[in-house]
């Protein structure tokens, strides 16, 4: 098979006498191959009812979060709220970040074979799960996000502070979770993830980490201890997660995004490195008097 890379430039070249083929086009050509690197593995696209797992913090625990939809899907109106006990609570700042096993939680936002830019809403009271806009219209992926997709609670990156090495600042969302594993998970879903890796993307100028996990109950969860398990076990996910996002926002015109550190997957020490920095981060905004953020003080 062809890299899926290659496949994307050779179809942006191919002019022979016809009109240019359209960055929509170019990112469907890689959606397929992506998707043919993926679908030997025989995973299963159909969703699942949520499945929380328990794991006390104060006065509640994971098990008791359920979650209720007011609103209308595929409107401006829907919102996924977060409730133990019918009491609304946000699912960046009450979910925990650490299991008790030594993992992390995930919030997933959008399940694997979708195209509805969910996420939660960073600025609204209790943080409620809804679909993103852009230029007044609900937002779609051109084609659908091959993994679940979400966050972990209680992180930030923080627009404020530069990294370092890459010399940008962070995109003042909670830190991106890519989960490889085989089941969809439902929206709105909390899972206990094994942290494998994590890629630099850059972003419209800003630093927004993509945390590459598996969730513990998968399969593959115990044959997978670090990000070199998974080139070796699961060719060509890396790679294609690194091409998705690279090109999902060219079909409306924006350029490619980029990767730091040579492009390479960081190895799960320095992912996890990052999600404590992050999280020191997100403790320092919740102290904090003005961000603009809901933070529930």
């Amino acid at each position: 098979l062809k890299s899926s890379r290659n496949m994307a430039l050779d179809a942006a070249k191919t002019r022979c006498g016809r009109r240019p083929v359209s960055r929509t086009h170019t990112f469907r050509l890689l959606l397929v191959a992506v998707l043919g690197l993926l679908v030997p593995r025989n995973q299963s696209w159909l969703g699942s009812r949520v499945r929380l797992r328990a794991v006390p913090r104060r006065a509640f625990a994971v098990a008791d979060i359920t979650t209720e939809v007011r609103g209308e899907e595929g409107t401006e109106s829907y919102r996924r709220f977060f409730l133990n006990k019918k009491q609304e609570l946000s699912p960046w700042h009450d979910v925990p970040l650490r299991t008790e096993a030594g993992e992390h939680w995930m919030v997933t936002e959008i399940p694997k074979m979708t195209k509805s830019k969910m996420e939660i809403a960073t600025k609204e009271e209790s943080n409620p799960i809804a679909q993103d806009k852009k230029k007044g219209k609900l937002r779609e992926y051109h084609g659908p996000i091959f993994w679940n997709y979400g966050y972990l609670p209680q992180t930030w990156e923080d627009p404020n502070i530069e990294h370092p090495e890459l010399k940008v600042m962070g995109d003042n969302d909670p830190v991106d979770v890519v989960e490889i594993g085989s089941r969809a998970h439902g929206e709105g879903e909390i899972q206990e993830v094994k942290v494998l890796g994590a890629l630099g993307m850059i972003d419209d100028g800003e630093l927004d980490w993509k945390i590459i996990a598996i969730s513990k109950s998968d399969e593959m969860a115990d044959e997978l201890g670090d990000i070199a398990d998974v080139e070796t076990k699961l060719p060509g996910v890396i790679s294609g997660i690194r091409e998705w996002f690279r090109w999902y926002k060219t079909p409306d015109g924006k350029p490619l995004n980029s990767f730091g550190f040579d492009e390479a997957p960081l190895d799960r020490a320095a992912a996890l490195k990052v999600i404590e920095e992050t999280h020191e981060y997100w403790q320092q905004l919740r102290n904090s008097a003005e961000s603009g953020l809901w933070t529930g003080k």
